[in-house]
């Protein structure tokens, strides 16, 4: 189908709204797991800086990715997060090059 692909997302809180942001996004991991073509989805927040959060994730390929970009429960994140956000979310898909 093509090959797999690993995505880090990079969210940051509006000040206050972090632990509201924060449930949000934990909100999303049971849901994604279970979409087809996840091999992980896992949730970081940063040491430092508390509204700073990171997904890394694993997907058996960009098309697998994209159909999960169009679930429900993504749909329905995308509508709550815009005003928990500081800024755009970051989100970079990278090909793993080492074994």
């Amino acid at each position: 189908m093509g090959e797999r692909v690993t995505v880090v997302a990079r969210f940051k809180a509006k000040e206050g709204s972090d632990r509201e942001l924060r449930e949000l996004l934990l909100s999303l991991i049971e849901p994604s797991r279970a979409d087809e073509g996840c091999i992980n989805y896992d949730l970081h927040q940063a040491f430092d800086d508390p509204a700073l959060f990171v997904f890394h994730e694993t997907w058996e390929s960009k098309e697998l990715l994209s159909k999960h970009s169009a679930t429900a429960h993504i749909k329905q994140y995308r509508a709550k997060a815009k005003p928990l956000l500081a800024e755009p979310p970051e989100v970079i898909l990278l090909s793993k090059i080492s074994s």
